[in-house]
Parts: structure tokens; C-alpha cells; sequence
């Protein structure tokens, strides 16, 4: 990984494409590009996204619900909404237990 204050970028992704694969750089940020235009067009089409040793992302539907704003304790409707939630696989969890 290269340095990116701690952060892993799509051009960190098609970096290592490029050194361990041997793809040109334009090839492998294509590819990075593409998978991920991929999995939002699944997500986008209400599907789940599922990578094997990695981990699931899964839209959920929220119903509307009552809150409460923290500062003045008024009552406030949240609208229903689909959100975005990711769940990580056994490997992974293992892999960043292990690491710290």
C-alpha cells in the first residue's frame, strides 16, 4: 500500500494491481474503476453485494420513526430511507483481530 494517511484509495488498489499483476497502470485503474461501478450499479438495483472473505454489503429499509433533537428534546420525524450497512466475514474479522 502506498501512503495515504491511513487511508486506502482506488489509486492504491490499482497500484498493487499493476506491481503484482503486471497490468499497465491505465489497465489497472480501469479494472478498480469498473468493479466498482459494478457493485454500485448492484447496490443501485436494491441487490446486496457479497465478496467472499471480505464481506456483505446490505441495503436495509428503515421505517419512519420519531426522534428526538439531542439539544432542545423536541420531537422530530425521521422519513423512512434505505440505508447501506456492511458486515464483515469471519476471515476478515479474524485478520483484523489478529492484527491489532
Amino acid at each position: 500500500m502506498t501512503e495515504s494517511a491511513g487511508t486506502l484509495t482506488r489509486a492504491d488498489l490499482a497500484e498493487t494491481m499493476h506491481r503484482r499483476m503486471g497490468l499497465s497502470r491505465a489497465e489497472s485503474l480501469e479494472l478498480v474503476g469498473s468493479l466498482l461501478t459494478h457493485m454500485c450499479e448492484a447496490l443501485s438495483k436494491g441487490e446486496n453485494v457479497k465478496v467472499s472473505g471480505f464481506g456483505s454489503f446490505i441495503l436495509r429499509d428503515k421505517a419512519e420513526r420519531i426522534g428526538r433533537n439531542p439539544k432542545t428534546g423536541v420531537e422530530v420525524p425521521i422519513t423512512s430511507r434505505r440505508v447501506l450497512t456492511f458486515r464483515a466475514s469471519q476471515l476478515l474479522k479474524q485478520r483484523i483481530g489478529a492484527a491489532s
